[in-house]
């Protein structure tokens, strides 16, 4: 099997495994990060969304063999480093607007949230509606009320 090296959530990880396995499987399976959740393993529900590279992706859809050794993969467990903190300031929002019934999809909830904040603060403005109306990670509870609200209360602390 051909080795495959990443960082993850700012370590360097290595893994004997095929090229093909999709990096979910890779991150769950045989690195025990179980943030990114398996939803429908066709890049539809969004419920394994982490970073890469600080962009939003969806590693039920990507193939190891496309990670390189310089690629880094943050999942909502590192999630807090990158703000250096307990919890990322949209973690803080998720709680204070108790988003989550379930919390099954919350995890790349947040995630895709945080890669939107990042890319309106990188292009100069604030998340707008229409933003927001990008995020197509699926609640199967329906808290897109909550979920929009958090957002916003995030994007003004990050």
């Amino acid at each position: 099997m051909p080795e495959h090296t990443f960082r993850l959530n700012g370590e360097q990880v290595t893994v004997d495994v095929a090229d093909d396995v999709r990096v979910l499987w890779v991150l769950r399976d045989l690195l025990g990060v179980t943030g990114p959740k398996y939803g429908c393993g066709i890049n539809v529900c969004k419920a394994c969304t982490s970073h890469i590279n600080g962009k939003a992706f969806n590693p039920c859809s990507v193939q190891v063999g496309d990670i390189s050794a310089e690629d880094e993969i943050t999942t909502i467990e590192g999630l807090p480093a990158t703000a250096n903190a307990e919890l990322h300031p949209m973690q803080e929002a998720w709680l204070e607007q108790d988003v989550a019934q379930c919390g099954y999809c919350q995890p790349g909830q947040i995630m895709a949230a945080v890669a939107l904040v990042r890319r309106a603060s990188a292009e100069g403005r604030q998340v707008t509606e229409a933003d927001l109306d990008t995020i197509r990670n699926i609640c199967r509870c329906g808290t897109y009320f909550r979920i929009r609200e958090a957002i916003k209360a995030g994007a003004e602390k990050m």
